[in-house]
């Protein structure tokens, strides 16, 4: 099997992203904004080309954060944002190019953020990567998880399925990813302690953002 490789996509990425979406991809990363601004340890999986980074680094003065993606293009054009910002900012945060799944923590979160992330990954593969960092994080930890998911009406899970099943056929044919199908992750956080705080949907349910938290219990059931 190929490696996936999400260079190619790295520079079109934001215009492919409007031209499919318009905002609300964007505007569904920071649904969950104002709940994260009491973070101090973030860990980002693959945040793209870095809009929602700097906006938490701006909104959160404090926060520092661990950066981990797969594609060298993406991280430069991350790294690239939050330089603008100024050298405070990109003081503030680390970058790993890595695959999530081979990459390992060796800091403790008390956040984590994934957006458009977990849907490139089995089932199996999403269970490695929880347990890999339930161990790095601290009582009360944070998941904001942005995600495409099929609609509760009838009709509009039918398009959305559709739509759904031609994104991942794109995204095979651009870089490689074998994945064909949305993985359910919320069954697998739920048995790892994490309970759903808050759940914000657009386009009648098609993208959907949720923050989940990590209670102290769950991790005390866990030692």
């Amino acid at each position: 099997m190929p490696a996936v490789n999400f260079d190619p996509i790295a520079r079109p990425y934001r215009w492919l992203e409007y031209m499919s979406f318009g905002p609300w991809l964007d505007r569904c990363r920071s649904a969950q904004l104002v709940h994260l601004t009491g973070a101090q340890r973030a860990l980002f999986f693959g945040d793209g080309d870095g809009r929602f980074l700097a906006r938490l680094l701006a909104a959160n003065t404090t926060l520092t954060a661990d950066v981990v993606d797969s594609s060298r293009s993406m991280l430069q054009i991350l790294d690239g944002r939050i330089r603008r910002i100024g050298p405070q900012a990109r003081q503030r945060i680390c970058l790993h190019h890595a695959d999530a799944l081979d990459w390992h923590p060796s800091g403790s979160y008390d956040l984590i953020v994934s957006h458009f992330f977990l849907d490139c990954f089995f089932p199996h593969q999403l269970e490695q990567l929880f347990d890999r960092v339930l161990p790095h994080l601290r009582p009360g930890a944070q998941w904001v998880i942005s995600e495409f998911a099929i609609p509760r009406n009838a009709f509009a899970a039918y398009l959305a399925g559709g739509l759904i099943a031609l994104l991942y056929r794109a995204f095979g044919l651009l870089t490689g990813l074998p994945v064909r199908a949305l993985p359910d992750y919320s069954p697998l956080l739920l048995r790892r302690g994490f309970v759903p705080l808050h759940d914000r949907r657009y386009l009648a349910g098609l993208l959907c953002c949720q923050l989940w938290s990590l209670p102290s219990h769950s991790l005390a059931k866990m030692i």
